[in-house]
Parts: C-alpha cells; sequence; structure tokens
C-alpha cells in the first residue's frame, strides 16, 4: 500500500476567473504571469496587500501583468471555525460575481485574529456588501460552503508546488521576495 500523500485533484466546481488549472482566480490580461499565494488570516498577507496590492493592481490595469491570486486555507489550524477556507471559499463567491479583487481588500480589511473563530458566514457575507456584492447568490454561495472542495484543491496544489507559507509570490514561475520593488524588478525583467 503507498504512503505517498494523494495529489490533487480538480474539484467539481471553480469560481468564474479561475486559471487554466483551476486553482486561482486570474485579474487582468498581461503577458507576464505573478501568482501570489495568500491566506485571509495572515497577518503578513494583510500587509502584503496594504504594501504590494496597490502596485499589483496598476500592472495589472497597465496590462502588464495577469495575476493569479491562490486563496489558500492552510491556517485552518490557527482558527476554530476553519476561518481560512471558509474565507478562500467566499473569495471563489465573490469572483462569480465579478468582485474578487474588492472582496479581497474587504476580507484584509475585517482580518479577525488568529487563534478565534474568525469571521461567521454572516459577516463574510456582511464585507460582500460594500465590495458590491449585494444579491441573494453571494450569499446563497458562503452559506452553501460551495467552493469549500475548490479550496482545498488550491491548497493541496500550492503545497504540490513547494509553498510553505503565505504570502508566496512568483513571477513567470520564479519565487521572489513580497515586496512591491523585487515583484515590479522581476516583472520588468521577465518581460524584456
Amino acid at each position: 500500500m503507498s504512503t505517498r500523500p494523494q495529489r490533487a485533484t480538480a474539484p467539481v466546481r471553480v469560481p468564474a476567473g479561475a486559471s487554466d488549472e483551476g486553482d486561482g482566480i486570474v485579474v487582468g490580461a498581461g503577458p507576464v504571469t505573478v501568482d501570489v499565494y495568500i491566506d485571509f488570516l495572515c497577518p503578513f498577507c494583510k500587509t502584503f496587500e496594504q504594501t504590494s496590492g496597490p502596485t499589483l493592481n496598476g500592472m495589472v490595469r497597465e496590462r502588464a501583468i495577469s495575476l493569479v491570486c491562490h486563496p489558500m486555507g492552510f491556517l485552518d489550524r490557527l482558527s476554530t471555525t476553519r476561518y481560512s477556507s471558509r474565507a478562500s471559499a467566499a473569495s471563489g463567491c465573490a469572483a462569480d460575481g465579478g468582485r474578487f479583487v474588492e472582496y479581497t481588500r474587504a476580507l484584509f480589511a475585517g482580518q479577525p485574529p488568529e487563534e478565534g473563530p474568525g469571521l461567521t458566514d454572516d459577516e463574510l457575507i456582511e464585507l460582500g456588501g460594500p465590495a458590491g456584492l449585494t444579491g441573494p447568490a453571494f450569499g446563497e454561495c458562503v452559506r452553501d460552503g460551495a467552493y469549500l472542495g475548490w479550496t482545498a484543491y488550491v491548497t493541496r496544489k500550492a503545497i504540490e508546488r513547494g509553498v510553505s507559507a503565505t504570502p508566496t509570490v512568483l513571477v513567470e514561475g520564479t519565487p521572489v521576495p513580497a515586496t512591491p520593488e523585487a515583484i515590479v524588478a522581476a516583472v520588468t525583467a521577465a518581460a524584456r
């Protein structure tokens, strides 16, 4: 009997805007691919969003990059309610509503502390309002846990790729420091 870990298999349902492999949400259509692995409970990811988010969003607007966000359930053990997975699944629901970027910002702005329950499903739904997710479909998607299987897949794929911490940034598959300066330099070099 094999003791090797089971390889990630694609879930039945993936959010709108998912990458070809289904393990991230693609934002933008530039020639250089930037993969960002995040966890919505990770305080370092919140800092990364605050410091590097504007730079990444600017490069998306300028059509310099295709940003692939991989929201992981990496820190479920630091929550009593598997908050990382539930928040990631909710971000998939936001992608279906065309508001992934806006909802990601809202999740980091409302980030709960580690070692607690995290936000309730109702609170996750409430965060959707300011992000433009006001229809019933978003709330139903969050309450149903529609993308919990997708989150598990995103997390397994990341671990298979050697991602061991969040945030992790890859530019054209090469790890770079999670700073605006390092990302810009790597994107500039890759575009040559």
